[in-house]
């Protein structure tokens, strides 16, 4: 279609006009907050509503070129349970995604290190945590040492990735490339690359697919 016929369809689209203003102050305004307060942004981010992103103190968050953003749920056939939510949350974390990620609606939260491969497509309010967030001993829960005595460790997931729709990545899983999850997947363990896994805890369901067989 025709960049006229688009621009005048979005014109006359009145009851759209408050998810364009939204999108237009995400890609505008905060975008610019965004970089001021150090997050990498790459080039041509789509951004479909507002996220939540924040960034502790002397800790790095990095989007890659070409992403897409989703926290909107007219924008994904899903549906989204919430904005997607990108935080570090100790100083030192890095949170790092790759060019061409697309995502809805996940929350991604780094103490130490999450890293997320070029290309890989996230489903609607998926789960990727390298964290407990809360200590293991009750006392320690209790009090209010609690969350800098929770244990973490690195997540890091390889290029074209997908993870279905409510799936939960948890702390210390390193992923392949080309792996695929299936929906409401909570993985718990390190993933070959090529490989498909389900289920709670996730499992092997498929061989491992060659880079040469991936198209």
């Amino acid at each position: 279609m025709p960049d006229v016929f688009i621009f005048l369809r979005r014109l006359f689209s009145f009851h759209k006009y408050p998810r364009y203003l939204m999108d237009l102050y995400v890609t505008f305004v905060l975008q610019r907050i965004w970089r001021w307060q150090g997050i990498a942004l790459g080039n041509h981010i789509i951004w479909n509503g507002k996220p939540i992103i924040t960034k502790i103190k002397d800790s790095s968050i990095t989007i890659g070129e070409g992403c897409r953003i989703c926290s909107d749920s007219t924008q994904t056939a899903l549906g989204v349970n919430h904005p997607v939510i990108l935080r570090t949350l100790q100083p030192g974390a890095e949170l790092k995604i790759g060019s061409g990620v697309r995502m809805g609606g996940a929350t991604v939260c780094a103490a130490k290190q999450v890293i997320i491969g070029d290309r890989c497509v996230i489903g609607a309010n998926v789960t990727i945590v390298d964290t407990d967030f809360h200590s293991l001993d009750p006392v320690l829960r209790s009090s209010s040492g609690d969350h800098s005595s929770a244990y973490h460790q690195p997540v890091l997931i390889g290029k074209d990735v997908f993870i279905g729709g409510n799936s939960i990545i948890l702390k210390g899983v390193q992923i392949g490339d080309r792996v695929i999850i299936g929906a409401g997947s909570i993985v718990t363990k390190s993933v070959p690359e090529g490989a498909t896994v389900a289920g709670n805890p996730a499992r092997l369901i498929g061989k491992a697919l060659s880079a040469e067989n991936s198209g």
